[in-house]
């Protein structure tokens, strides 16, 4: 396996958990979100992990200081394209792949990320990603593809007309990058958008264009890929948890 980071995005504050906690620190059976991912990444033996924070960033890293774990802070929140960008000074030129964590996705499975490096690699991939299918895709960037299944872009919620909107296949917002592919496109996506924000998602639209190859491999459970937005959405994984057991 080639040399290989992992970036956990942890810096945002999570405003409709309206909570002063940090999303990443809220707790899922007792364990902080951030450490079920971290958890995932050790499993997967990689050459570096790095958390970026942002928000009670002090309070983040001194919740997992235990982890070994490295961090890099986002001093203002500009978005997730932003959020990697931090970590080029850290991880350019020294790592051939980068895989991208969010903080607040506790089930994913290592043997997910596992396959999706390997996929990655294998198809000698610029960027891959993870997708799904949902019944309900409100809310998540959806998956444009061609009439062959090849992909297209991602489109954000905000910025789709309503026939992108119909599509159910979503982006988890797990990627994997080459390295030198990522730190190139950062550096041509833009915050025209609806939320004014640099997205990570714009470097597929940009790798594409430039007639890279972008791979999205589609997982069935989508269970695995879903995020923290809510206390209920917390609520929910917990009594999901709880069923599992039973």
């Amino acid at each position: 396996m080639k040399k290989i980071a992992v970036v956990i995005m942890a810096a945002g504050k999570g405003t409709r958990m309206k909570s002063p906690l940090p999303k990443v620190l809220h707790r899922l059976r007792g364990i902080p979100l951030i450490a079920y991912v971290v958890e995932r990444a050790k499993a997967l033996n990689p050459d570096k992990i790095l958390a970026i924070v942002g928000y009670e960033g002090e309070l983040v890293k001194e919740t997992i200081a235990d982890s070994g774990i490295d961090f890099v802070f986002q001093g203002e929140q500009l978005g997730t394209g932003h959020a990697v960008a931090q970590t080029e000074n850290i991880l350019k030129g020294k790592f051939e792949q980068i895989l991208v964590l969010s903080g607040d996705v506790p089930n994913i499975k290592s043997e997910t990320l596992r396959r999706l490096i390997e996929q990655h690699q294998n198809t000698s991939s610029a960027i891959s990603f993870i997708s799904t299918d949902l019944e309900n895709p409100t809310g998540y960037g959806r998956v444009v593809r061609d009439s062959e299944g090849k992909v297209l872009a991602i489109v954000e919620e905000k910025d789709a007309p309503k026939k992108i909107k119909e599509i159910r296949e979503i982006n988890s917002g797990i990627y994997c990058f080459r390295s030198d592919i990522l730190f190139e496109a950062l550096k041509h996506i833009d915050r025209k958008n609806e939320q004014g924000e640099y997205y990570l998602t714009d470097t597929v639209g940009w790798a594409i264009a430039k007639n890279l190859r972008v791979a999205a491999i589609k997982i069935e459970d989508s269970r695995e890929i879903g995020g923290i937005n809510t206390k209920e959405d917390l609520l929910q994984m917990e009594e999901d948890a709880a069923g599992r057991d039973n």
